[in-house]
């Protein structure tokens, strides 16, 4: 890009906030308003995605707390 360029950027974003009195709100959100659906849908896996992340978190917590491995701690491998 060209100063020219970067110049009238810039003046229009200073003309741009000089007359819009509104705060703008992104269109992407950590949030939504879909509605809950069952199967293959954004909703669905987004609720899917949080629920993994919890878990993944959960595990680490306790292998952290209880100084051994999760699949010890569950009973599931025996040393």
């Amino acid at each position: 890009m060209n100063s020219n360029t970067d110049k009238n950027l810039d003046d229009q974003l200073k003309e741009q906030a000089n007359t819009d009195s509104e705060i703008k709100i992104p269109s992407t959100t950590a949030t939504t308003n879909d509605i809950p659906e069952f199967g293959w849908s954004g909703y669905a896996e987004r609720i899917n995605g949080r629920f993994a992340m919890i878990g993944l978190v959960s595990v680490l917590l306790i292998e952290a707390l209880s100084k051994i491995s999760f699949l010890e701690w569950a009973g599931l491998i025996t040393k």
